[in-house]
């Protein structure tokens, strides 16, 4: 009998990014599982969990710009090339996507009959947060924004500069790199200016979780790509000592938020902490792409849940946490042990986002994919 659990490990993998895409949704869901812990336990859970989103960020930026770069230089940078790299791209995070959101559309007017679709048409087309904060809907949906805004402008003005402009791709691609992060920066300053924050809520919604707050994290990763291909000797000359920078950063990012030196409304929190945190993703990308393989059970797990990040970023908050309390009468089960219920409650949380992440990669992510190649998008 076929494991239903059991996916195929693709051998073709750069292990040490897959270190970086298992840690970053590894943070993101312990960040979420935090809910389900007391108070007193889960203050401390948040002081040694980096942003898992920004993590995603520049590596998805490190692996989208490895792309293009490499469509540019080996093909004539027409149309149709760039209609293949975005079709290629939304058969790949599209189908998973607007399962979840109609999914979660049934189950939230199923829940509550006065459920109101006010703004949800936005979500279709990724503009619930473009300037302004999202909705508590589908709340990880803000981050799926940015990438698929950051998808659809980066590789227009790429192409745009090599059509009109004539520049050559190496050209084209550094010069929006470093238009984008500037633009960001000088975007987040302008707006740090006008803007009065009562919380760290308002910070999150108004900074951190708003597309154009945060494109430029993105681009650091495409920096990266194009270190590695333009420049690669320097790109490795320095590879460990970079790592331990970014470490170090990570390390002083943390420092800097729970040691109360910076209010979350301060310049550097509203402005230069998201390039930090960008910075510190960059400088363990030299070292990592050069660790091609894993070893032993630990080596397949890291690729397993590097494998089924997507699914698990769906799925984790929105499809499952609301209905962990309510599956099993915790407090029957374990006659009202509050600390039983916590860590049992806490790892079967753990358990269902695994096993559900497992199934829907298996059986509706990868049938998307194996349809994006079986209509030959893949000629390029």
């Amino acid at each position: 009998m076929q494991n239903p659990l059991k996916i195929e490990l693709p051998a073709q993998r750069i292990f040490g990014l897959d270190i970086l895409r298992a840690l970053a949704i590894l943070f993101v869901v312990f960040g979420h599982a935090r809910l389900l812990l007391p108070t007193e336990l889960s203050i401390y859970h948040d002081w040694f969990i980096p942003d898992g989103v920004s993590l995603f960020f520049v590596l998805s930026g490190f692996l989208i710009g490895g792309i293009l770069i490499r469509l540019l230089e080996n093909n004539t940078p027409t149309s149709k090339l760039l209609f293949n790299f975005w079709i290629r791209r939304w058969f790949r995070t599209l189908p998973n996507y607007f399962l979840i959101l109609i999914l979660l559309l049934a189950l939230n007017t199923f829940r509550d009959p006065n459920f109101s679709f006010h703004n949800i048409g936005r979500y279709f087309i990724f503009a619930q947060n473009l300037f302004y904060t999202q909705p508590d809907f589908f709340p990880e949906a803000w981050s799926l924004s940015v990438e698929e805004w950051f998808y659809l402008i980066v590789p227009v003005c790429i192409f745009t500069l090599i059509w009109r402009f004539r520049f050559k791709p190496s050209k084209a691609i550094i010069g929006v790199v470093v238009f984008i992060i500037l633009a960001t920066t000088i975007f987040r300053s302008v707006r740090f200016l006008y803007v009065d924050l009562d919380s760290v809520i308002d910070w999150d919604g108004t900074f951190r979780k708003q597309v154009f707050m945060r494109l430029d994290s993105l681009m650091f990763g495409v920096l990266g790509a194009y270190m590695q291909h333009y420049k690669p000797q320097k790109w490795l000359h320095y590879k460990f000592p970079l790592f331990l920078l970014g470490i170090a950063l990570f390390v002083l990012s943390k420092v800097l938020e729970y040691s109360g030196w910076v209010a979350f409304d301060s310049f550097y929190n509203c402005v230069f902490s998201f390039t930090v945190v960008s910075l510190a993703t960059l400088f363990l990308l030299p070292h990592l792409s050069t660790v091609k393989q894993g070893k032993g059970l630990v080596g397949k797990s890291v690729t397993f849940i590097s494998i089924i990040s997507y699914s698990m970023y769906l799925l984790n908050l929105s499809v499952i946490m609301p209905y962990i309390n309510v599956i099993i009468p915790w407090g029957e089960v374990f006659n009202h042990n509050l600390t039983a219920v916590y860590f049992a409650r806490y790892f079967t949380y753990w358990a269902i986002v695994i096993v559900t992440s497992t199934l829907l990669y298996k059986y509706f992510e990868v049938p998307m994919t194996r349809l994006r190649d079986a209509k030959a998008f893949n000629k390029m």
